[in-house]
């Protein structure tokens, strides 16, 4: 993602904004680890490789934040992350 919105929040519904900035949020924070691990990875420098996967764990948290947010906000989203979940849990039993 990199510093741009996958969506044009100005022509998101009213109703339906809110839901898409959490969305939104997710997406950069799950873009931020990404980045920071594989960075951490390629560092040959210890402090460096740490303080990338903190920060990285300090982002996985903020995920957190926005999806408990989002389930706030969508009851079908905590609908559906249930469904998925039984299916996971059905299909690697």
């Amino acid at each position: 993602m990199l510093s741009k919105i996958p969506i044009h929040l100005e022509q998101t519904r009213a109703e339906d904004i809110d839901k898409e900035i959490l969305r939104a949020g997710i997406i950069a924070e799950l873009d931020a680890i990404n980045l920071y691990e594989q960075m951490a990875a390629l560092t040959k420098n210890k402090h460096i490789h740490t303080i990338l996967l903190d920060i990285a764990r300090e982002e996985k948290a903020h995920v957190g934040e926005f999806q408990t947010l989002l389930l706030m906000e969508d009851n079908e989203q905590e609908k559906e992350i249930e469904a998925g979940k039984k299916e996971v849990e059905e299909l690697v039993e």
